[in-house]
């Protein structure tokens, strides 16, 4: 009695009174003392916790025999043979435990909140101090720019205007200076110093090049320029076209400033994400790369590893995406190289056209590779080094030397969204040709397998919005041609697997769509329809669907 959580273990006889008689002597189990060690009044009552204290002496057997009064019992057995009572380790045990225990538990839990505190100032130390370390990582960055710019010797140049006056410049240009610029069609626009570089066969300020962005282009039109392709009586000034507005501001210039504020490709940015994605990603690392049988000039940024930091042209595989700093290591890769098609499943085969379904799982390594060649031409991606969770359909050319890669799209492999399309990116030297509108149907004939709608994920790129826009009109523009009686939104989105809200924003863009008495009713004649569809242009690559051998990577 009085033993909970262990087995009692019988120890030595020996006779303790004198009068013959040997007690037995208990002792608990090591697996009980542990228990009573970590909870002191885990009996109820007094008289339990009496009993669970007296497991550190020796106790008469008259004493257990006696039940839940054993601790009285053991008092009153020493009182009738004339000893003094014996207040026990059992006794002081229960008198304290109730509130011992209760003072316990506030401890323990007060102990709690403390740590928890502590946790959290510590949490919040680590942040600050980690702000202040990147702090002063940029006051370093910028204090060693400040004190290479002191070191360059400034150089006073003299030209000529159209006008023919003589004026002066100090040379290097500074970084943020704006004037106008020749581009390659040899007209004349208004240009942003990005930044500066001396060449390495350079020896004067004068030799210096500059990365210019032209105001009035798209940043994958950004590109080095030299002191000959800019007119310096122009530094400071604005665009003779535009009229000034009040605070100084072009009307082109306020309108570029609004357009930035409110830019689709980068809506998942805030303002101070988006600065420093442009800081990071303001000059182009490779300015060219050699794909197959193509040379293709760069767009924009690509973080791909430090050791390719002054490499300005890479060379890459077409069948594995491997690439190479010189054309002698793509050389030797490709006597080794057995695989002339991308890794994976192939899922589509029509005539010359090829469609692979490579999981990022399995073929990391490649996924990965093809992500840096696609941020190459796409400004809003942004790379993730966890292609895991993403199936890739790359679409190729083939031959009789392999099949060679067109283009791509991605989709996760489980969107809660209903996205059935991540990234889509057709390249350079095979765009006009139809093969954008065939991926983004090829991605929609997806979406008929599983039986679901799809949209394409946010934010869309300039030239994404235009292909989706364009495919959208078309498709839902020729059911509404050949169908016969009246057709909901709703109908429309079961039979084409558009999302709903995609079918209105097309409609609303064309007007063909008004609201009325709380829905929306589409209001098409024959020949604004044939107009449009003229206007949306041809359907590009056709995808056969009986061709397509595909089953859903969530189904048996």
């Amino acid at each position: 009695p009085g033993v909970r959580g262990g087995h009692l273990r019988i120890c030595s006889r020996m006779d303790v009174d004198g009068d013959g008689n040997e007690p037995l002597t208990v002792e608990p189990s090591k697996d009980a003392r542990q228990t009573a060690r970590g909870k002191e009044n885990f009996a109820p009552g007094g008289a339990g916790g009496a009993g669970s204290g007296a497991l550190g002496a020796s106790v008469p057997s008259s004493a257990v025999a006696q039940g839940s009064d054993g601790g009285e019992a053991a008092a009153g057995d020493d009182a009738a043979d004339g000893a003094a009572p014996v207040e026990t380790a059992a006794t002081k045990t229960t008198a304290a435990a109730p509130g011992r225990g209760a003072s316990h538990k506030k401890q323990k839990n007060a102990g709690r909140g403390g740590r928890a505190a502590a946790a959290a100032a510590a949490a919040a130390a680590r942040a600050s101090e980690k702000e202040e370390k990147k702090k002063e990582k940029e006051r370093e960055k910028a204090e060693e720019k400040a004190a290479a710019d002191a070191l360059i010797e400034k150089l006073e140049h003299t030209y000529t205007t159209e006008e023919g006056e003589t004026q002066t410049v100090m040379l290097p240009l500074d970084v943020g200076m704006r004037l106008m610029c020749s581009w390659r069609d040899g007209k004349w626009y208004q240009a942003k110093i990005i930044e500066r570089r001396k060449p390495s066969t350079g020896q004067s300020s004068a030799d210096y090049e500059y990365y210019v962005h032209y105001e009035q282009f798209n940043r994958r039109l950004d590109n080095w320029v030299q002191l000959a392709d800019m007119k310096l009586e122009t530094l400071g000034t604005d665009d003779g076209g535009n009229e000034k507005e009040a605070g100084g501001r072009t009307r082109g210039q306020k309108r570029k400033a609004e357009d930035a504020d409110h830019d689709p490709e980068h809506a998942e940015f805030d303002p101070h994400q988006l600065r420093e994605h442009e800081e990071y990603t303001k000059v182009r690392n490779i300015l060219s790369i050699e794909l197959g049988k193509y040379e293709m000039e760069t767009w924009y940024f690509s973080p791909f590893p430090a050791e390719y930091n002054d490499c300005e042209k890479l060379y890459f595989c077409e069948f594995t995406l491997n690439f190479f700093r010189n054309r002698n290591q793509l050389i030797r890769h490709l006597r080794k190289n057995e695989m002339l098609h991308p890794p994976g499943d192939e899922i589509y085969r029509n005539g010359r056209v090829s469609m692979f379904e490579v999981d990022g799982r399995r073929e990391k390594i490649f996924c990965q590779n093809l992500c840096y060649l696609a941020k190459l031409f796409l400004d809003h991606k942004t790379l993730y080094y966890d292609v895991d969770l993403f199936l890739f359909y790359v679409l190729c050319e083939c031959d009789e030397r392999g099949c060679h890669i067109v283009g791509y799209f991605s989709k996760e492999r489980r969107s809660e969204e209903g996205y059935n399309l991540a990234c889509i990116l057709t390249l350079p030297s095979y765009q006009r040709k139809g093969y954008g509108k065939f991926l983004i149907s090829f991605s929609y004939e997806l979406s008929k397998k599983e039986n679901k709608v799809g949209t394409p994920e946010r934010p869309l790129s300039d030239l994404g919005q235009v292909s989706y826009r364009s495919y959208w009109t078309r498709v839902i523009l020729n059911v509404l041609k050949e169908y016969k009686g009246s057709v909901s939104i709703k109908e429309l989105s079961e039979m084409t697997a558009i999302k709903t809200d995609d079918i209105i924003s097309v409609l609303n863009y064309l007007q063909l769509i008004q609201y009325q008495k709380g829905q929306h009713v589409i209001c098409a004649v024959p020949k604004l329809i044939d107009k449009y569809l003229a206007e949306a242009g041809s359907e590009g690559v056709r995808v056969d669907p009986e061709k397509l051998y595909w089953t859903p990577p969530n189904q048996p």
